[in-house]
């Protein structure tokens, strides 16, 4: 009998054991990364402006006919390059004119100042009255204001002289001409003949929230705070610079601060008007414990995430973060370097849950973090 129920026992096991893997919860895979401790650095992120250096739009300051523009659209000239000429003749005639009635002026005063002096020595023997002296006094004086005068037309036709060569006022480049020569320019015009354009180096406003300029104004007392300009799609970076200063009002319809970086633009990259993502560099956090943000989960007591533990089994950990920065946070307490945590599939997890953990892909970083 006994020797009947071992046999049955001994055909019966494999069936227990198959019907014991159908009614075992099967592991869920998940993917995985490990908590790690590295330097996170503390970045501000904004939107900006490219803006040119310096920007001037050329408009004419004497009337006449433009007769030479002898740069190229696109141009790169330095300061000093002539840019467009307006006919000077009828400007070298009024100087010539204002030099002639200068001379005549002189000649004049010198005859005054010589009947002058005869005219005082004679008023010494009395034979020239004291009004006769006075009143010639009184011709070298307005001789001397005349020629005074005189100095100051010349002056100014020097001056609308020179104007007749446009030069340019600083080193940049030449924009879209819209006078062409042989077209007669007024002083009043509101189109310009051209623009000139300072793109190397350049500039980039940008906002940011008004909390962060506490933070700004220290890391500027500290450092030179690094600024990185990129593209439209916050990944392609076109620069690198310094930021320059912080605006003196914040802007209280936003509540927003403007800020200016200078960028060297090496490359000319950044061109005047362009749109731009910028990313601020405040510090670097030191040894930090840091996760991926894919793992932190939101519940109703706080912020989790699910840690794997032995056996491949997950619980629940409560945690606290500092600040997120990019696809990382910074975590305060609840996780130490070497936890393995979810990043992916928790949607089926719960504690105690076994799971077939797969290590998360490697991603490329994000600018800026």
């Amino acid at each position: 009998m006994l020797a009947a129920v071992a046999a049955f026992a001994v055909l019966l096991a494999p069936c227990i054991a198959a019907a014991q893997l159908e009614t075992a919860p099967s592991a869920i895979p998940v993917v995985a990364a490990k908590v790690t401790r590295q330097d996170v650095p503390i970045w501000l992120h904004g939107l900006g402006t490219v803006q040119a250096y310096y920007s001037v739009q050329l408009r004419p300051r004497v009337d006449g006919t433009l007769t030479r523009v002898p740069v190229r659209e696109g141009q790169d000239v330095r300061k000093g390059d002539l840019l467009a000429v307006i006919d000077p003749r009828p400007y070298h005639a009024t100087l010539a004119a204002a030099l002639a009635r200068k001379q005549q002026d002189e000649a004049q005063l010198a005859n005054a100042r010589a009947d002058l002096a005869r005219y005082a020595a004679l008023s010494r023997s009395d034979f020239a009255s004291h009004q006769q002296v006075d009143t010639q006094r009184a011709m070298v004086n307005q001789l001397v204001a005349t020629l005074a005068g005189d100095d100051a037309q010349i002056e100014t036709a020097q001056l609308n002289l020179s104007f007749c060569f446009i030069t340019a006022p600083f080193n940049g480049r030449v924009g879209l001409r819209n006078v062409d020569p042989g077209n007669v320019v007024h002083s009043a015009e509101a189109t310009p003949i051209m623009s000139i354009a300072q793109v190397q180096p350049i500039t980039v406003t940008f906002t940011l929230p008004q909390d962060s300029l506490p933070a700004v104004t220290r890391a500027m007392g500290q450092h030179p705070v690094e600024t990185v300009v990129y593209a439209d799609d916050d990944r392609t970076e076109l620069d690198r610079g310094v930021l320059l200063t912080a605006d003196n009002t914040i802007d209280s319809t936003t509540g927003t601060i403007k800020l200016k970086a200078d960028m060297p633009n090496k490359q000319r990259l950044l061109w005047p008007g362009q749109f731009v993502h910028v990313a601020l560099l405040l510090g670097i956090d030191r040894d930090v414990v840091a996760v991926a943000a894919a793992a932190i989960q939101h519940g109703p007591d706080g912020l989790f995430v699910y840690r794997v533990g032995p056996n491949d089994v997950v619980a629940m950990q409560p945690v606290e973060v500092a600040r997120q920065e990019g696809d990382l946070y910074v975590v305060s307490s609840g996780l130490l370097a070497g936890d393995v945590v979810v990043t992916n599939g928790q949607s089926r997890l719960q504690s105690g849950t076994r799971v077939a953990v797969r290590e998360a892909p490697a991603e490329p970083a994000k600018p800026g973090t």
